[in-house]
């Protein structure tokens, strides 16, 4: 099969592999029909990856059809459309079963395209392990494109805005918006925000939130008028989708007394100087971390299906997996308004 395989810093290449093979009877084969770039698969692009290997397949969202299934798999058969979310559980343990791949009680949490040990999805198909539960079907009145948003970017954006304890009437700031920054928008007002600002650096960014009713904002007026805005008070809910030293910083400085910030964007600094004494006096409740996409979707598929989220707005490009090394250099320059670049073998 051909494949996107990764040969060091910014020197992804569409080549040919091995075709993927069930390695356990619990194993499922997908052929992908689309997968899709994500943020966070620019920093293995950067060459600060996850693993010293060379020549896998990167990228972790995609959605596809079954086409091989081993003898002890039950919920999928072949033809079914399926989405593939980013992490892979056991689908045995408690935690796994619940949704929550990161805690799996044997340790088999994984996510694809980071090493040669999980081939990633942005192939022409994509070995799927433990596949009655990393084999998501595509349910009744989900397009396959929005199923692909969900695999990662939608539940990552809702994860964000649920753990900055949003609710009806709540101020919030979204700082970063990409694609995952601009679905958190999205995610607020339809969780009860009442005002939502919208913070970042790049205008046409800023102009593809316009949509949304959030008050836009260029990240250095945004404490100023934030501050403006509340009398002093500033926000209850704060959304971090960048995952740098400033942005961290910028969502503890907007975040009110008592309030909470979220920090999704994967974090870029090993050494981050947290101002603990400032965050203990104000009572701030403070999360981080990665999304575990099974624990999202129960809440995420009757949001789409009925039309109240349409993370498939934020699609920029659609490009033939062959180009996906032309795709990758448009993402990372953000040229020709680049959001979620969707690529289709073959």
């Amino acid at each position: 099969m051909k494949a996107l395989r990764y040969h060091g810093a910014r020197d992804v290449r569409f080549e040919a592999m091995d075709d993927p093979v069930p390695e356990s009877d619990r194993d499922a084969v997908v052929k992908v029909t689309a997968c899709s770039i994500c943020g966070s698969d620019l920093h293995i692009y950067h060459g600060h990856g996850f693993s010293e290997d060379m020549g896998f397949c990167v990228g972790h969202e995609a959605v596809g059809e079954v086409v091989e299934v081993g003898r002890a798999v039950q919920r999928v058969k072949v033809g079914d459309k399926v989405m593939l979310p980013a992490a892979v559980g056991c689908g045995a343990c408690r935690s796994c079963l619940a949704g929550n791949v990161a805690n799996c009680e044997f340790g088999l949490g994984a996510c694809y395209g980071l090493s040669a040990k999980l081939q990633g999805s942005q192939a022409e198909a994509v070995r799927v392990p433990a596949a009655d539960m990393n084999a998501v079907k595509v349910p009744d009145g989900v397009s396959m494109e929005q199923a692909l948003m969900m695999t990662d970017a939608m539940a990552t954006a809702w994860y964000g805005a649920r753990r900055a304890d949003i609710r009806p009437g709540s101020s919030v700031a979204v700082i970063g918006l990409g694609p995952i920054g601009l679905m958190a928008v999205e995610s607020a007002f339809v969780m009860g925000a009442h005002v939502v600002y919208a913070i970042d650096p790049i205008a046409e960014r800023r102009a593809m939130t316009a949509h949304t009713g959030a008050i836009v904002l260029h990240p250095e007026e945004a404490l100023d008028r934030i501050k403006e805005d509340t009398r002093g008070a500033k926000l209850e809910c704060v959304v971090e989708v960048v995952g740098s030293d400033a942005t961290v910083d910028l969502a503890l400085r907007l975040v009110a007394r008592r309030g909470t910030v979220s920090v999704i964007g994967v974090q870029q600094s090993r050494r981050y100087a947290f101002p603990l004494e400032r965050a203990f006096a104000a009572g701030l409740t403070f999360r981080a971390g990665t999304c575990s996409v099974p624990e999202e979707l129960p809440a995420l598929f009757p949001l789409v299906q009925s039309g109240r989220l349409k993370p498939e707005r934020y699609i920029s490009h659609r490009l033939p997996l062959s180009e996906g090394a032309e795709a990758y250099r448009l993402f990372e320059a953000r040229e020709a308004g680049a959001l979620k670049m969707v690529l289709t073998p073959g």
